[in-house]
């Protein structure tokens, strides 16, 4: 069995290479746009592409009997036709619930002809990380809602997932939803990376135009989609939990306390 991981130089990508070659795959291929820099293990087949370049895949996509998909929105529907075309049997894919960011993701991955699984992540516990500049600086996190919930997931866990359903059998046709074990308000998150750090970190409430600024540090001109579109969706509420993690891989999911801990160093600068 052959795998081809799209995006494998990526936050979620590289780790599914990882995951893969833990659980013995035979033969694992990565798609990166830069072979010579991908510092992957010698075991892996590095192969030069993109998902945003369908047509330079043909190469890539030979010999594949499964196939992990980065989301790209405007290209993956010309990606699983190549895939289908390359008799591919499986596409696992990163991408959301239909009226989501990464919907059309999944469905153009439903109209390929190649049989698929999907994993839908709620907020990944990285996102986190937007905080650092702040954090730094100022000791501080300052945003809208303090009561915005989400049920945060580790980019980890949600490889571990992708090796998992590329691998093993019955996830075919099933969209899994992937989150951490609780649900966590801002407010939460921020005293649990206060806590690993080992002193507080208020969450100050701020206006709209404040907060974009602020996020600006780390997530440039997309600063005000974040606001408006993000989080002003964590709090209009509806945030639960999903087994998921735990039920494919016979282990607890990561809870945002571990991460945070394992990540304290990203804060503290």
């Amino acid at each position: 069995m052959r795998v081809l991981v799209t995006g494998a130089t990526g936050s979620v990508g590289r780790l599914v290479v990882d995951h893969l070659l833990a659980r013995g795959a035979p033969q694992v291929r990565a798609l990166t746009v830069d072979p010579e820099r991908a510092a992957l293990p010698a075991q892996v087949e590095v192969v030069r592409g993109t998902v945003t370049q369908p047509s330079v895949l043909r190469e890539a996509l030979r010999g594949v009997d499964r196939l992990y998909l980065a989301p790209a929105p405007a290209t993956a529907q010309r990606v699983v036709t190549a895939a289908r075309r390359a008799g591919v049997r499986r596409v696992v894919d990163l991408s959301g619930e239909p009226d989501s960011w990464w919907g059309s993701v999944a469905a153009a991955v439903e109209a390929g002809g190649v049989p698929w699984t999907h994993l839908w992540p709620w907020d990944f516990m990285e996102n986190a990380l937007l905080w650092a500049p702040q954090i730094r600086e100022h000791g501080t996190v300052r945003e809208p809602w303090p009561q915005a919930a989400s049920a945060p997931v580790a980019m980890d866990d949600i490889a571990a997932v992708a090796a998992a359903v590329l691998l093993g059998e019955g996830h075919e046709g099933r969209a899994h939803t992937l989150t951490g074990p609780q649900v966590l308000t801002r407010r939460e998150l921020a005293a649990a990376l206060g806590r690993a750090l080992g002193r507080e970190v208020p969450f100050v409430q701020v206006g709209r135009q404040e907060a974009i600024a602020v996020l600006a540090a780390s997530t440039g001109e997309n600063a005000g989609w974040y606001v408006d579109t993000v989080l002003a969706g964590f709090a209009a509420g509806g945030a639960s939990t999903s087994s998921v993690v735990q039920e494919v891989l016979g282990r607890p999911a990561t809870t945002f306390a571990r991460w945070a801990h394992q990540h304290a160093d990203d804060f503290r600068g």
